[in-house]
């Protein structure tokens, strides 16, 4: 994908999701003995990344719950960040609008996690102006939730220090500097290899600006969305962490780009989130995840996960086209 290109959204994007009649039967035995009535029916999950099971149950007395179960088999990570999932759902505030936790099982190898149904859909894609603003709005309400203290959730600069390394990974390394035009394999890309000395050092300013006690969802994305008429519902926390109020919005933006969403400069300095927030950090924290997702796009692809790191590139060029902009 070339800059030219960040403006045409690409398909969605899932990892190789397992039927009902894909789990060990053991797993379906577990799963109807903690929902408490047999299952009928199921809606299979079309988006998202992770591997594994994920669809929406329907039960022999009418009940309905949106059902997660994966092992290692599927990803070695992938069972980690469901217990993770879990651990965030049980620490979320009340008046955060995300799905309520129903019940989870961990037998040490495959794990269990079940929620109520958010019904409704995802944002349409490339976004809709309607679409896009009523989500913008919802983050604005999310960035003003108040976690308690002390919070059980990590901070997200202490979560984000490994990942903030992409720009000096690709700069001690001659081959992968080189590489890092490869991302665009025109101007832009070009760019970024004649400035990677000062990308590697703004994104080691990123993690400052990321610090904050906000609630920061992670890994905002058209696929971790779905509106519910007027109400718009988060979903998919493994991420979630305390930091500044205004990331998930910054970090969402590049992929509201990629996927048709307009200009994120002006999307970003216009929403109330931005307020307060200094040019110098904005471009900090951006530089962190344009290397993140420029370095990681060219490792191996995950088990389970073939198309993640076409994605990773799609959003590495977005994220570069702004950051170019800011600088």
């Amino acid at each position: 994908m070339t800059a030219d290109d960040a403006t045409s959204p690409p398909r969605a994007f899932s990892g190789q999701r397992l039927d009902w009649r894909d789990l060990p039967r053991r797993v379906r035995s577990r799963i109807a003995e903690l929902a408490g009535a047999p299952v009928s029916a199921e809606i299979g999950a079309t988006t998202g990344f992770s591997p594994g099971f994920a669809a929406v149950l329907e039960l022999s007395d009418g009940r309905q719950a949106f059902v997660k179960a994966v092992s290692t088999e599927q990803n070695p990570d992938s069972p980690n960040l469901s217990r993770r999932e879990i651990h965030v759902a049980r620490a979320l505030p009340a008046e955060v609008s995300a799905p309520r936790m129903l019940w989870s099982d961990d037998d040490g190898d495959w794990v269990i996690v079940a929620f109520e149904v958010a019904h409704g859909r995802a944002p349409e894609q490339p976004w809709r102006s309607e679409d896009l603003a009523q989500v913008l709005d919802a983050l604005v309400a999310l960035a003003r939730v108040e976690l308690p203290f002390p919070s059980l959730l990590p901070r997200y600069d202490e979560e984000m220090a490994t990942a903030f390394t992409g720009w000096r990974t690709l700069l001690r390394d001659p081959e992968l500097a080189r590489i890092a035009a490869a991302v665009d394999p025109g101007e832009l890309g070009s760019w970024a290899a004649a400035h990677i000395d000062e990308l590697a050092v703004w994104e080691q300013d990123g993690l400052r600006a990321l610090s904050g006690n906000a609630l920061v969802h992670g890994d905002l994305r058209a696929d971790n969305v779905i509106l519910d008429g007027p109400r718009t519902w988060f979903i998919d926390w493994p991420h979630a962490a305390q930091g500044a109020p205004w990331v998930d919005l910054a970090f969402m933006l590049p992929s509201v780009a990629m996927q048709g969403g307009g200009d994120p400069q002006q999307i970003f300095w216009s929403h109330p989130s931005s307020e307060g927030v200094a040019p110098a950090e904005l471009r900090a924290a951006l530089a962190g995840l344009a290397g993140y997702l420029a370095a990681g796009s060219f490792a191996p692809a995950p088990l389970g996960i073939p198309n993640l790191r076409a994605f990773q590139r799609a959003q590495a060029v977005a994220a570069l086209v702004w950051l170019r902009e800011l600088s």
